[in-house]
């Protein structure tokens, strides 16, 4: 298995893949071909919503000349037969959106044991990437959440790894939540004895066997607080 844990593979409002820190050449080492696509959605309900981002996708891969023999989408329409999906597929898609919404639809499918021994290549967008944990830190990012003492922050994930990723850092490094800054007030006090790793759109974590490999600009959050430990265009060696 071959994982690519993205921010975002594309660049906003151009319809491309971003190239950044060989981001295009390393998936085209690695396609599969003939590809058999499979979008996994992040809200089973949102059925237009996730149709729309599952169109879009696939257009920017297509444009970059990436070549598809079928591409589908499981979401809860046909959720009663993701088995066979996730089976008869070699690229498996794991949309951005709501981190616990996918991660409960996640649970429901089984998707966890349905992805031992698979064998193609798997690309995180956003909260896929953050899924894709073994335990996954689910940073508040709604009205409410930084606030609600029921709010679980920490949830089981997929088990593809155990590096814990916060995308998007260069849109939402300065945002506010509830009155809490998300990075100083509620991430670095929620990584206490952790390690998170915050980064831009254009940085990824590669996964291969026996190797995980931050590309691209990323900031460790450790024990409460930040520090960046790559630019653009370097590599950091997990294992």
């Amino acid at each position: 298995m071959i994982c690519f844990l993205t921010s975002r593979p594309d660049i906003p409002d151009t319809g491309e893949l971003n190239p950044a820190n060989r981001f295009v050449d390393e998936l085209r080492r690695h396609f599969p071909e003939p590809c058999r696509a499979l979008d996994i959605c992040s809200d089973p309900e949102g059925w237009e919503k996730m149709d729309f981002y599952a169109a879009a996708i696939r257009e920017r891969f297509e444009n970059a000349g990436f070549c598809f023999e079928s591409f589908k989408t499981l979401d809860g329409r046909n959720e009663n037969r993701a088995a066979e999906l996730v089976r008869s597929s070699n690229l498996i898609i794991l949309a951005g959106g709501h981190v616990p919404t996918q991660n409960r639809f996640f649970r429901k499918i089984g998707l966890r044991e349905l992805l031992r021994g698979f064998s193609g290549v798997i690309i995180g967008i956003s909260a896929g990437s953050m899924n894709s944990a073994e335990t996954v830190y689910a940073q508040p990012e709604e009205e409410g959440e930084a606030i609600d003492p029921a709010y679980e922050r920490f949830l089981p994930g997929l088990g593809l790894t155990k590096t814990v990723l916060l995308p998007h850092y260069q849109r939402i490094k300065d945002d506010v939540l509830d009155g809490l800054r998300v990075f100083e007030d509620i991430a670095c006090p929620d990584s206490m004895g952790k390690t998170f790793y915050a980064i831009p759109d254009g940085s990824y974590l590669l996964l291969a066997p026996g190797r995980e490999e931050l590309r691209g600009e990323a900031f460790e959050i450790r024990d409460g607080s930040i520090r960046r430990i790559a630019g653009d265009g370097e590599t950091v060696i997990l294992i």
